[in-house]
């Protein structure tokens, strides 16, 4: 896999991928920026989840020209909550650029969507039938849009909106750009990029199903700020006899590896700034077991092929679940089960079943253990000690000084002292780390029936109403052919 800096982004968005916690591309991103960013119109074939909008929002923030107030980039998307997020994720991308980004939907009042198209937006992510609405009167330009998206394509067409597509690729300049993403290519889909598109290229990303049978995997919801305690008593619970830890950053490397060092964790970290010899003594000193943690990067990962992984934690979810695959797979090698346990933030759920969806496999709930939870592993620990000791019966020249203490303690009380002696007491060393934005799913496809938890946002071809109790028929073109 390719890091965003090897692609030739801008420095501008780089930072921003960089404070969203992204340093590695997904396959999807890794063949669709280079294209888009050499102007080539891209036919994009993949699953929602596996980093479409920076595929196609990168190559498009790059062209956008800040200092000229006009819609310069326009991505479609089926739904309300497809849109809003699209917005979303290309306003933090453009964020260090300052592009305006604007979402426009169904259900909005469209007098305050005329006057935040008036206010000049860089890009508008906007839902079919909507931007058709706004198109019929007049109250948007597209004229000097040079980037054109279309999202979710095939969702577009089994929601009705495949004449609508052409009537707005009609509508935008010819020597636009395009791009166009879709799960499954229809016909009717392959005919807008035969007929709409300049020479598409076609990018293809099929998600890869589980193949390691032998890896319990599980996950652990918990909020960003109590994942390092949950971590040092997970750790002192499960006693892994080797672990690798992901972090998605550097920085998130660093912070992990210095808050474990702290509290008596033997762990280091490997990450991309470190130089090749730094790099080589780390993984020595994993693979010969003087350090029982290895914390990584994807991109540090690479390559690794260490035999005894018992655990794989994925501190921070990765962003695609391609890369997933690509972690848990360092633990279960040489016929031994392994373990991969992931920390969920609540806003992460949605992301945590598409990885179930596409790899096919289903992750355990895990309870968070408490500190005492964590003491009592530790303890645990100590006791095998002490009953291994007990069964190698070499203890003769202990035994008048165990009567000794006999004499004077009852037992109990002296094997709670051996117990706390031979206990590691974990040290409490407050940690803080600095805190990562949480992966979201896009929830453009959700299916379901009728009430408010499914509604579209009135862009559904059928009975929608677009200001003024005007109609707005399924499959009628913006300049309004059909009369009033």
């Amino acid at each position: 896999m390719t890091t965003f800096k090897e692609l030739g982004i801008s420095e501008s968005i780089m930072k921003a991928l960089e404070k969203m916690g992204f340093e590695e591309a997904t396959p999807i991103q890794e063949q669709t920026i280079p294209l888009g960013m050499d102007g080539k119109d891209v036919i994009g074939q993949a699953q929602t989840g596996t980093g479409k909008t920076a595929a196609f929002g990168i190559p498009m923030l790059e062209k956008i020209d800040p200092k000229v107030r006009k819609i310069q980039g326009l991505i479609v998307a089926p739904t309300r909550e497809l849109a809003i997020q699209v917005s979303e994720e290309m306003h933090k991308l453009g964020k260090f650029k300052s592009i305006r980004t604007l979402p426009v939907y169904g259900g909005q009042h469209m007098e305050r969507q005329i006057r935040a198209l008036k206010d000049g937006p860089h890009i508008v992510v906007a839902t079919p039938g909507r931007l058709l609405d706004h198109l019929r009167r007049r109250t948007i330009r597209i004229d000097n849009v040079h980037t054109a998206v279309l999202d979710e394509a095939d969702e577009m067409l089994n929601m009705g909106f495949i004449d609508d597509i052409r009537d707005i690729l009609k509508a935008i300049p010819e020597d636009r750009q395009t791009l166009l993403f879709s799960a499954t290519m229809p016909k009717e889909i392959r005919n807008i990029a035969a007929t709409l598109m300049k020479q598409p290229e076609e990018v293809k990303v099929k998600s890869k199903e589980m193949t390691v049978s032998n890896i319990d995997q599980f996950f652990v919801e918990v909020h960003e700020k109590q994942k390092f305690d949950t971590l040092t008593n997970l750790l002192d619970v499960h006693v892994p006899e080797l672990a690798i830890i992901f972090g998605r950053t550097k920085k998130r490397v660093d912070e992990l590896t210095d808050g474990l060092q702290a509290r008596g964790f033997k762990a280091e970290g490997i990450h991309g700034d470190l130089t090749q010899g730094k790099r080589t003594s780390v993984l020595n000193k994993f693979k010969n077991s003087r350090i029982e943690i290895l914390v990584a990067t994807d991109v540090a990962a690479r390559g690794l092929d260490i035999s005894g992984v018992t655990h794989v934690y994925n501190f921070d979810i990765p962003q695609d679940p391609e890369s997933y695959v690509h972690r848990i797979g360092r633990t279960g090698r040489a016929g031994r089960m392994g373990e991969a346990i992931s920390f969920i933030t609540p806003r992460e759920i949605g992301h945590l079943h598409l990885i179930e969806k596409v790899t096919k496999s289903k992750m355990k709930r895990l309870n968070a253990p408490s500190y005492d939870e964590a003491k009592r592993g530790q303890q645990q620990i100590t006791v095998s000690r002490l009953q291994s000791a007990i069964g190698s019966k070499e203890l003769r020249d202990y035994r008048e000084t165990a009567a000794e203490l006999l004499d004077e303690h009852d037992s109990i009380t002296i094997v709670s002292a051996a117990l706390k002696l031979l206990t590691k007491e974990r040290r409490q060393a407050p940690v803080t780390l600095s805190s990562v934005q949480p992966v979201s799913v896009k929830r453009g496809n959700n299916k379901g029936g009728g009430g408010k938890g499914n509604f579209r946002g009135g862009d559904k071809g059928r009975n929608r109403f677009a200001g003024k109790g005007k109609p707005v028929g399924r499959n009628r073109k913006f300049q309004n052919k059909r009369g009033k």
